[in-house]
Order: structure tokens, then C-alpha cells, then sequence
């Protein structure tokens, strides 16, 4: 038997999330069964998979001590990670972070330990703010995410009270988030709305973007305006290619910029690829300011 005492950061949860995070080592049909056969108890009455939580209450479980992890001293992973972290804002709810390109925010396949979420632990763990062994079933989380290869701001949540307020600010659209990337070429026009269908690839973690409707897409719509033009020299500092991808590193305006193009989809070949640049680059040289 064990019991739980409900905290602030586990208040407001149904029961059953809360199991499924404090006890993964349990079975779903069985916490369904032991919550009907009155084993799991909240305030020592039987409840139900949809009662919410309040801090203080007690939650008990009357199940066997296999299905709870040891209680021995765990080595917790995330203090492993790099100290490194550009904190733009802190206060004792949220953190607003500058995510520099090449980080990951959560872990994948290939990388587990050096990810911006294990950073935010490690900070909050050696600052004093968050002690793993202490929480039922919370831990820092970041409220949004961006992609690996981009940098940018990342909004974190010290507690769960601060990442219901943040989630429901991002599904309200109280909170956007804005993307600033350089163009090659020109734009069609100086602000405009681009429509596009987006289908993911389950299996293969992967997704595909089309100008045309697909089965299972979803529709994505993609606004833009140009802030600044820019004429500048343009040169090809590296190409590689292999069996899958083509891979161009180039320099324009003093900036490195890459791009890799997936041979399944692009066939393109170097050469074309040049071509394509320096044609754009010519015409930008040759109306500088297509939006008077």
C-alpha cells in the first residue's frame, strides 16, 4: 500500500493522469479494475478516473509493492546535461529561453541527454527550485517547441499551475510565435498569406508539405511580410551530396546560410543548384526595391 499527497503542482489533475504519471509501472486495465473494486481511494472513499485532484488530498493505493519503483536514491539523467542556458526572462513561475540552433527541446531517437528541457532541470535542480524526488508526478516543461535547426524563444514553466496558464494562452492565440529567415530571390509580393497541405508520416517521423491537397493533409496557412532588402555579394563555399541529400553551404551578406535539398524529392543537381542561386541573386542586384 502507498499513499500520495496531493501538491500544488499535482492539483487540478483527474485521478487517472495522475496514476498514470506517480505509478507507470501499473497497468491501465488494472488501475481501472482496482479503482471499481475500491483498491485506489481518494480521502478514503472510492472515486473515479474523472475526479480532479486538490492539493491536500490524499490519494491511496491498496496494490502490490511490485508496481511501485524502489525507493533507493535514482540518478537522474538531466545532470548530465550542459549547464548552458540564455535565460532572457525568470521569474518564480516561468522562464523565457533563447534557443540556439542545433539543440533539441525534447529528447528523439539519437539524442537523450543534451536536450533544452534536461538544461532546464539541471538549472532548476542545482538552483534549489525543483527536486525530483520530492514531486508525485511534475516536472519542468516546456510550453512550446521549436525545431532543432532553428533558434529562437522558448517558454518554460516551473510549475504545473504556470504551464496550464501558458497552454491555455498558446490555444487561445494570446501567445504567436513569429519567424524571421532570409529569402533568396524575391517575393511574389511584399505581405501575403501562402496556403499549403501538410501530411505526416507516422512511421517514418516524417512530414511532407504540398501545394496541393493531400489524403489525410491538413490544411496550413503561412503569413509573411518583408521587412528589409538586401543586395550583397553571393558565393558557394561548399557542396556535398551523398545517396540521399544535397548539401549546399553558401555566404550571403556576410552570413552563412545552408540548405540541404532531399534528392528523393529535388533532383537537382549541384550545378542546377548553383544556377538557381545565382539567378535569384542576379535578379535581386537587378530591382533592389520591388515594393516602392
Amino acid at each position: 500500500m502507498k499513499s500520495f499527497l496531493i501538491s500544488q503542482n499535482d492539483g487540478g489533475q483527474r485521478v487517472d493522469k495522475f496514476i498514470t504519471k506517480a505509478v507507470p509501472l501499473l497497468p491501465k486495465s488494472l488501475m481501472y479494475k482496482y479503482l471499481r473494486t475500491k483498491r485506489i481511494k481518494l480521502n478514503g472513499k472510492k472515486t473515479d478516473i474523472a475526479a480532479r485532484l486538490q492539493a491536500g488530498d490524499v490519494l491511496e493505493l491498496y496494490i502490490n509493492d511490485e508496481f511501485f519503483a524502489q525507493d533507493e536514491k535514482k540518478k537522474h539523467d538531466f545532470l548530465s546535461a550542459p549547464r548552458a542556458l540564455d535565460i532572457v526572462y525568470e521569474d518564480e513561475n516561468i522562464m523565457i529561453l533563447n534557443k540556439k540552433a542545433g539543440v533539441l527541446c525534447h529528447p528523439d531517437d539519437n539524442e537523450y541527454v543534451d536536450t533544452l528541457i534536461a538544461r532546464v532541470k539541471r538549472y532548476l535542480y542545482e538552483k534549489g527550485e525543483y527536486d525530483p524526488d520530492a514531486e508525485n508526478s511534475f516536472t519542468p516543461s516546456l510550453a512550446n517547441r521549436i525545431d532543432r535547426n532553428t533558434g529562437g524563444l522558448v517558454l518554460a514553466a516551473k510549475n504545473a499551475g504556470a504551464l496550464r496558464v501558458l497552454n491555455q494562452k498558446i490555444k487561445d492565440r494570446e501567445i504567436t510565435k513569429k519567424y524571421k529567415c532570409i529569402a533568396i530571390g524575391e517575393m511574389p509580393k511584399k505581405h501575403d498569406i501562402l496556403t499549403g497541405y501538410l501530411r505526416k508520416d507516422s512511421d517514418k517521423n516524417k512530414v511532407f508539405i504540398s501545394n496541393k491537397p493531400q489524403p489525410d493533409g491538413k490544411i496550413i496557412r503561412s503569413s509573411y511580410t518583408v521587412q528589409k532588402i538586401e543586395v550583397g555579394n553571393f558565393f558557394v563555399r561548399h557542396v556535398a551530396r551523398d545517396s540521399v541529400s544535397l548539401k549546399i553551404v553558401f555566404f550571403f551578406l556576410n552570413r552563412r546560410v545552408e540548405f540541404i535539398f532531399s534528392r528523393l524529392h529535388h533532383l537537382l543537381s549541384s550545378d542546377t543548384v548553383c544556377r538557381f542561386f545565382l539567378s535569384a541573386i542576379h535578379t535581386h542586384r537587378s530591382n533592389p526595391d520591388p515594393y516602392p
